[in-house]
């Protein structure tokens, strides 16, 4: 990699540390997202604190710090392994922020939007991939889990050269669903519908 390339690899890590869960909570007036639900500054639980409205928000908010620098890394010139590497950045940064003690959360929506601009069919694949297991089972840990599973061989088939990166970005989203997977096979997680119902 170029000295430019890893400075912008550290500028995506940086801006994948911008917890958009905290600070929109903060804004909102509601809970710190760390200390209510389950206790992880993502989407998924702030549905569960503060709604439908502000859950979308921090939706957009962090699918677009994985997909803008990645973006901005092809108009840069990176290469393709850089622009992977790049995407890997921006979710280590969301999983483990600089600014909130390395304790963040589980990078699911920041890895969508890392991937989308490397290969939209990919993205697709993901989306529809975690829309199917979630539609069967009502559990987003078991979509994002087998999707997390599923998307390196796809990128494979597709983009080999994206292989790589990918495949750490996925090992470290089932990383971070260690606990859900733990409660899914005791039978102990929950299911989504009713959030969605309030």
């Amino acid at each position: 990699m170029s000295i430019f390339a890893i400075f912008y690899l550290f500028f995506a890590y940086l801006l994948g540390s911008i917890s958009s869960a905290i600070l929109i909570c903060k804004m909102t007036g509601l809970p710190d997202p760390r200390t209510e639900g389950s206790h992880n500054p993502g989407a998924t639980n702030v549905l569960r604190i503060g709604g439908k409205s502000v859950a979308i928000s921090v939706l957009i908010c962090d699918i677009l710090k994985g997909m803008l620098p990645v973006w901005g890394g092809y108009y840069l010139g990176l290469t393709q392994f850089e622009l992977g590497m790049v995407a890997l950045g921006a979710c280590l940064g969301h999983i483990f922020p600089i600014f909130f003690k390395f304790k963040g959360g589980k990078g699911v929506a920041t890895a969508f939007g890392s991937i989308a601009p490397i290969s939209w069919s990919v993205a697709g694949s993901m989306l529809g991939c975690w829309l199917l297991v979630f539609l069967i089972s009502g559990y987003s840990s078991l979509s994002a889990v087998v999707t997390a599973l599923i998307i390196p061989f796809i990128v494979w088939w597709v983009k080999p050269e994206f292989t790589f990166p990918v495949a750490l970005v996925c090992c470290l989203l089932i990383y971070r669903h260690h606990d859900n997977i733990q409660r899914l096979w005791r039978g102990q997680e929950d299911k989504m519908w009713h959030k969605f119902k309030k």
